[in-house]
């Protein structure tokens, strides 16, 4: 540490802060006794932060009380008690490295000043074991708790089923917990169930025998068959029918499948990772999706978020999307309403949409700066509304009411009227439309 750091110490190891700025002239150490009464400091302006616990429960507490503060500098957590367990749970809420001092003190100091300075050289601590997937960008708390879900499932051989919208990046996910899976020397299978009629997805699934029907001149290997040992992701699962589902779950049950026209069924050894968009626990309840696969399936449940529930993320994957379609020596970067302009949009495509308007203007910006002329109108027809409604001396909440009427109004006319349909694109439930239609006056 070359140069003077600033660090802020949260909890009761005063003595341990005093120390430390002792030993390390480079470092300035602020220290506060709990997390409330840091956040009465503007800790944005500190280099990195230290959240000093005896236990884990009292580190997860601090750490979602910090959380209310919109800039929080690195967070290092310094837990007095094993943190072996619960590591994963400590960065899910926003720590980038744990040190545990239970080891002894000598080795709890070593490991805190080699993880404060990777922390404040801006480079994540080689010591901490962290299962955020590369394949993911992504900062935001509810991308964090995912991530810390991924570590999890991955070290286990149970079924995991996948839920969230259309282009939140199901497969990806799948991908990152096959990969660091004990399987991940072996295949990765994926299918689409809802691109096949069921006949036709029961013999790629399950394979077929020659003479099975018409047509079928050899024998094949279904995709259990070449996923044997690996992972198979069947994405769009509720698309299937009851009849598929029954055999589908003898499958699970039995851990064997028998080939269309085939009469000996082959053992397998294949780990499955299923996706949906809709709501698979709500559809069996309503008979939609055969109960007893939900439950085979959803032994280990991860819930993707809509990219509008992770804010956070947009402008990161914004630049890293213009960094992977960029065309060689080509640097591009947005202009300040044009990140406005993304943070601000709803995303119902979420990442796909978003990688989408990216190449779009990219493809069509020839300047160095991309500004919002050059996103589709999807995105900045949201632009006429907030440079129409908005009026000198008129407060926040009229201008904001002006133009949440506006977004409620394209929503209804888009969706034929249908106010089920509009609220639940919008997010809200139909009684809390019903309520914002009122206080905007709409009729």
């Amino acid at each position: 540490m070359d140069t003077t750091h600033s660090i802020i110490w949260i909890g009761p190891g005063q003595q341990h802060a005093t120390e430390l700025a002792m030993e390390n002239p480079a470092v300035d150490v602020v220290w506060e006794c709990d997390a409330e009464a840091a956040l009465k400091l503007p800790l944005h302006q500190f280099d990195a932060m230290v959240v000093d616990s005896e236990g884990a429960g009292r580190a997860i507490d601090a750490l979602e009380k910090l959380a209310e503060s919109p800039r929080l500098p690195p967070i290092l957590v310094r837990l007095e008690a094993s943190a072996a367990r619960v590591r994963d749970t400590l960065i899910a809420r926003g720590a980038e490295a744990v040190v545990e001092c239970d080891r002894g003190p000598e080795h709890g100091s070593r490991a805190l000043l080699e993880n404060l300075g990777q922390l404040l050289e801006g480079r994540r601590p080689a010591t901490i074991e962290t299962d955020y997937p590369n394949e993911f960008i992504g900062q935001s708390r509810p991308m964090r708790e995912v991530f810390a879900l991924v570590g999890h499932a991955s070290r286990t051989p149970v079924t995991v089923l996948i839920t969230g919208e259309t282009g939140t990046g199901k497969e990806l996910l799948a991908r990152a917990v096959h990969m660091r899976s004990r399987r991940s020397r072996q295949p990765f299978v994926a299918i689409n169930c809802a691109a096949f009629p069921d006949t036709l997805l029961e013999s790629e699934l399950f394979g077929y025998s020659k003479g099975a029907f018409t047509g079928a001149d050899r024998d094949k290997r279904g995709l259990f068959e070449r996923a044997n040992r690996g992972t198979l992701f069947l994405d769009e699962i509720a698309e299937t029918s009851t009849a598929f589902q029954a055999k589908l779950l003898r499958v699970l049950q039995e851990r064997e499948v028998r080939a269309v026209g085939g009469s000996r069924p082959r053992q397998i050894d294949v780990r499955v990772v299923a996706a949906t968009n809709r709501d698979l626990r709500s559809e069996a309840l309503h008979g939609r999706f055969r109960a007893d696969l939900y439950y085979r399936l959803a032994v280990f449940p991860i819930h993707l978020p809509p990219l509008r529930d992770r804010r956070a993320d947009i402008l990161p994957l914004a630049r890293h999307f213009m960094a992977l379609h960029a065309s060689d020596g080509e640097e591009k970067s947005l202009d300040a309403e044009a990140e406005n302009l993304l943070q601000s949009h709803h995303w119902p495509g979420n990442v796909r949409e978003l990688e989408n308007e990216i190449q779009r203007a990219m493809a069509v910006g020839t300047l160095p700066v991309l500004s919002p002329h050059h996103f589709t109108e999807r995105l900045t027809t949201i632009l006429e509304p907030v440079r129409a409604t908005f009026h000198p001396g008129e407060s926040l909440r009229e201008t904001m009411s002006r133009i949440e009427a506006w977004i409620v109004r394209q929503a209804l006319a888009t969706n034929g009227g249908q106010r089920t349909s509009t609220a639940r694109g919008l997010g809200i439930t139909r009684e809390g439309l019903y309520k914002k239609m009122k206080r905007l006056g709409i009729e």
